[in-house]
């Protein structure tokens, strides 16, 4: 009798009703020649802790069940409804052949992730610092969020499944569009987010560390938002002022094009970097306990940025220039001086941003014309345009019309960024809803597998926690504590009498 230890939180599970839940397993044999799958469901009543079984059910695998093996489940005690159960036991014997190769997940073999790195993943705290999620709010009617989707990154149960604890929703509206439309579009974007959230009880409203972490305790996913483009504060710092109080938490300087007042990665320089306005822009997010978010921003502007911010800023989803040559990646030299500043990079998913190989390949005019007829089908709707060109290209890689590039090179970033910024300055901001996904980093519910391999390359747990999310949570700690200090000595100088 071989048993395996399973954490109840694991994406495994499928809650079908206030009492219920789906837990699913499966063993494989490890001679090839005599794999043999058996999938084990388990319903559990919560009140009472009892463990019923049915009849094997197919999901996803095909199933061979021989009269000789039986399937045994056994739950531990239960507390706060099945949620928050901590252990099930899933003790499966085997007649003959070697000892099988469990895992706990609806997942393909490949996707394989030891019970060390799921325990790990499942005691971390999961935070994700950019997600485009909220243009399929706003522009795709048949997306519900509640519910697993065939295709994009994000929904609920794969945020589950991949044990996401935070995620930061962007904000953004095409940097060609300025003034009162960019406004409210922004706005509309943020009242999506805002809706999601009250209408899904999954998903809490956050804008504190300490919201994420209370939310983490009631197994519920924090939901932030940041501003991508600093051309929808409209040159002006009274609703940059707004924005916060609606919950925006950094705001990306730039996005690919120049503000008025910054100089985008994406663009020719105008400004030099950053203006007064833009240096200005800077001290208001300060003050007022936001983020000062450098991806996109032109080297120089990320200079000036550093020069004048009295907290530490994050790259909310970039990756290593030393690696891919891309504009919006950065440079050791930038990695260095973001770990000086006491900052963090979030290590961007983007195919372009991950692969030299992938960014410089030329197009074929045939992928060229699939992409351009998808994005005339999809007119002004951007979830549409960004959903179907990251399927066209991964179809493009797999097919080997594009290089492949594959979900490690996430880790070859997180590796180089640690080496060269050190251990508390690197995080995850995948992307996800907004670019090209590498091969086996589809979606959300892969995100196990990056604390699997960082495991593997001898990574302690410690550290691998910081890279999860510990290291963005500082950083927002430090950047409320310098707000408040701002607020406090304000609040002074105004009772001083004159």
């Amino acid at each position: 009798m071989i048993a395996f230890a399973y954490n109840v939180k694991n994406p495994s599970i499928e809650l079908t009703g206030p009492n219920w839940a789906t837990i699913q397993a499966y063993s494989v044999a490890a001679k090839p020649a005599r794999a043999e799958a058996i999938l084990v469901i388990c319903r559990a009543v919560a009140e009472s802790g009892r463990l019923l079984r049915d009849q094997p059910q197919q999901v996803g695998i095909r199933l061979f069940r021989p009269a000789s093996r039986t399937s045994v489940c056994k739950m531990g005690s239960m507390k706060n409804r099945l949620a928050q159960a901590t252990i099930i036991l899933i003790s499966v014997a085997i007649s003959s052949g070697a000892a099988p190769a469990a895992r706990f997940t609806q997942s393909a073999p490949a996707d394989q992730v030891s019970a060390r790195a799921r325990n790990l993943h499942e005691r971390a705290i999961v935070v994700d610092t950019h997600d485009d999620t909220t243009q399929r709010l706003i522009f795709d009617k048949s997306f519900d969020i509640g519910g697993r989707n065939k295709d994009g990154n994000i929904d609920i149960p794969r945020m589950r499944e991949g044990g996401l604890d935070a995620i930061f929703f962007s904000i953004w509206v095409t940097g060609d569009v300025t003034g009162p439309i960019a406004v409210k579009r922004a706005f509309n974007q943020i009242d999506a987010v805002r809706e999601a959230v009250r209408t899904h009880s999954d998903l809490a409203l956050a804008t504190t560390a300490a919201d994420i972490r209370r939310a983490a305790s009631n197994k519920k996913i924090a939901v932030l938002m940041g501003m991508e483009g600093g051309h929808m504060i409209d040159n002006d710092l009274g609703l940059l002022r707004i924005y916060a109080t609606l919950g925006i938490r950094y705001l990306t300087l730039t996005h690919s094009i120049n503000t008025t007042w910054a100089d985008s990665s994406g663009d020719k320089p105008e400004h030099n970097g950053l203006t007064p306005f833009g240096k200005d822009v800077v001290r208001e997010l300060n003050r007022l306990g936001i983020m000062v978010d450098i991806s996109h921003v032109a080297d120089k502007t990320f200079f000036d940025a550093l020069e004048v911010t009295k907290a530490p800023v994050i790259a909310s989803h970039s990756s290593c220039r030393a690696i891919s040559n891309a504009p919006r990646n950065m440079t050791d030299e930038m990695l260095r001086a973001l770990s000086k500043n006491g900052g963090v990079v979030m290590i961007n998913y983007n195919a372009g941003f991950l692969s030299e190989e992938y960014r410089t390949a030329k197009r074929s005019p045939e992928l060229n014309a699939r992409i351009e007829a998808k994005d005339k089908l999809c007119g002004d709707n951007e979830a549409c345009s960004i959903r179907d060109g990251d399927r066209i290209n991964q179809e493009a890689m797999i097919k080997g019309e594009l290089p492949k590039v594959t979900w490690e090179k996430i880790i070859e970033h997180i590796d180089h960024a640690v080496k060269v910024a050190g251990i508390d300055h690197v995080g995850l901001g995948s992307d996800f809803d907004g670019a090209v996904m590498p091969i086996g980093m589809e979606d959300v519910s892969k995100l196990p597998k990056i604390t699997d391999a960082l495991l593997k390359k001898g990574y302690s747990e410690q550290d691998i926690q910081k890279i999860l999310g510990g290291n963005i949570l500082r950083v927002m700690e430090e950047v409320e504590r310098i707000a408040s200090r701002s607020r406090i000595r304000s609040d002074v100088s105004r009772s001083v009498p004159f």
